[in-house]
């Protein structure tokens, strides 16, 4: 018998905003049962504003929600899943300190059971991880022994649990391996043939076209469209994002002004565990170098090693000509090369500090006046100066980092390293989690920095990136440095046999 409705979910007319500033006008959404729609836009298009909406998590100022063709009233996130709508956030909300079974049950820990059947909650827990094709995971193992993958999959097993029929899934492949990935896939498509409604959230394009049946686009917090995913080719879904055209993916960088210079960083037969060994490279001033590899080849470790954030067993490290042994981050900083960590929400910045304290605070002594009063007019221009340079876009750098999009988060995280006067900046995957518009902004800065003679060595899983933004490239496998290949012989089939071993 055919379903009495067309949308499993219907957003209507949504309207959203937070102290007097637009996040959502005018948004519509509609995605059929059995269908993997996707929703994109670049980052601070309201995307995540839409989906917290739709979870409960806030209201809408104007609007309509429709379940299943009966109007909804979604006041809060047991609302939400109480009509089956589930939310896999890339921030999982598990508890790593209890098993797969409980984590998944974790609702009935509250109920009026006195005494709970450990045995058939295990049990449950099995049946359920076989009906999704995870069998292999052990309902009692903890969730924090538990790869990242497994973890998501735990999670969706948990909203299944629930009766989740409309399952939203924000960049869930922003941190697991191609393996992991193709897994992932198999089991959306086995839930979709189940007749679930999927909406799936990313900036990786490949992954869009790979699996999906629709896109919605939205832009400035506005509906742009809705397309078959079928009729569309890459770059008109960029152009429907950011609005205008790209001539490429990756900015052109001006021959002309790019001057590669001298060796400025040497590294040398660096060893550290069974994560880092042998590995060997040289940076240049001027120069943009790609350190290329699957994921798990040892690339952020060796790094780690080199900088003395993990204690390196062997190999050696110079710096302009001289011989060096870093201790941590911070003595690399000293020297003048600025450090850009994959974790860019744990790491990379003080998410909820003003703006200006973290692109300061790293060189907060250059405010400090005798005495110890600090210069705050000096601090203010130096911060606006820093803006303008970089492209944040924010009214106020007082706000909180928190308050921006992924990809200005991440510019405020390289205004840190600049404004600490580095020369040298290693860059771990610098554009993860940043829409495509802001990619191109980054890479823009990357440029000019290279003409004002920066060298900078970037660590990406993309090979696009390192084909379409590096002079050279170092293949990882293993842990080892395996192979260089020089800017025209960048290729995919190259990159690809170093990382392999072919």
């Amino acid at each position: 018998m055919a379903a009495e409705y067309e949308y499993a979910v219907e957003m209507k007319g949504i309207y959203k905003s937070f102290e007097g500033v637009h996040a959502l006008q005018d948004v519509s959404l509609a995605v059929k049962p059995g269908e993997i729609h996707a929703l994109v836009g670049e980052n601070g298009a309201g995307k995540s504003t839409l989906i917290k909406v739709l979870s409960g998590a806030h209201g809408a100022d104007l609007g309509e929600v429709f379940v299943k063709g009966v109007k909804a009233d979604i006041n809060n996130t047991k609302a939400a899943n109480d009509l089956g709508v589930s939310v896999i956030y890339q921030e999982f909300a598990l508890v790593p300190h209890l098993s797969v079974a409980e984590n998944i049950f974790i609702d009935e820990f509250g109920s009026e059971y006195v005494r709970i059947d450990w045995k058939k909650l295990r049990t449950r827990a099995k049946t359920a991880l076989e009906s999704i094709g995870f069998g292999d995971i052990d309902p009692r193992t903890l969730v924090r022994e538990l790869s990242v993958a497994y973890q998501q999959v735990v999670e969706i097993c948990k909203a299944l649990t629930r009766n989740a029929e409309i399952l939203v899934l924000d960049e869930p492949t922003a941190v697991l391996t191609t393996k992991e990935v193709d897994k992932l896939f198999r089991l959306i498509q086995n839930l979709k043939d189940q007749g679930a409604a999927i909406i799936y959230v990313s900036h990786r394009l490949e992954e869009i076209f790979r699996i999906t049946d629709r896109i919605t686009v939205l832009k400035d917090g506005r509906y742009v469209d809705t397309v078959n995913t079928s009729d569309m080719e890459p770059r008109s879904l960029v152009n429907m994002m950011i609005g205008r055209d790209l001539s490429s993916f990756f900015p052109t960088r001006d021959s002309s002004m790019q001057k590669i210079g001298d060796v400025v960083l040497k590294v040398e037969n660096i060893s550290a565990g069974k994560a880092v060994k042998d590995v060997s490279f040289e940076l240049r001033e001027g120069e943009m170098l790609g350190l290329s590899g699957l994921v798990g080849a040892g690339r952020t470790e060796a790094m780690r090693a080199i900088l003395g954030i993990d204690k390196p067993d062997g190999g050696k490290v110079w710096l302009r000509g001289k011989e060096i042994r870093l201790k941590s981050a911070k003595d690399a900083f000293d020297r003048g090369i600025g450090f850009l960590p994959e974790d860019r929400k744990n790491q990379g910045v003080l998410l909820n500090m003003p703006i200006k304290y973290n692109i300061t605070f790293s060189c907060i002594k250059k405010f400090i006046a005798f005495l110890g009063w600090l210069l705050r007019k000096a601090e203010d221009s130096f911060t606006a100066d820093m803006r303008e340079k970089v492209g944040i876009k924010t009214n106020n750098l007082k706000n909180n980092v928190s308050s921006l999009s992924g990809g200005n988060q991440q510019k405020v995280a390289i205004s840190r390293l600049l404004a600490s006067d580095s020369k040298i900046l290693i860059l771990d995957e610098p554009t993860r989690g940043v829409d495509v518009g802001a990619k191109m902004e980054i890479f823009k800065l990357v440029n000019e920095l290279l003409y004002q003679n920066f060298a900078v060595l970037m660590i990406s899983s993309e090979m696009v990136e390192i084909i379409g933004m590096c002079d050279r490239a170092v293949v990882f496998k293993d842990g080892k440095s395996v192979g260089e290949v020089g800017k025209f012989d960048l290729t995919e089939e190259n990159l690809i046999r170093y990382a392999m071993g072919v």
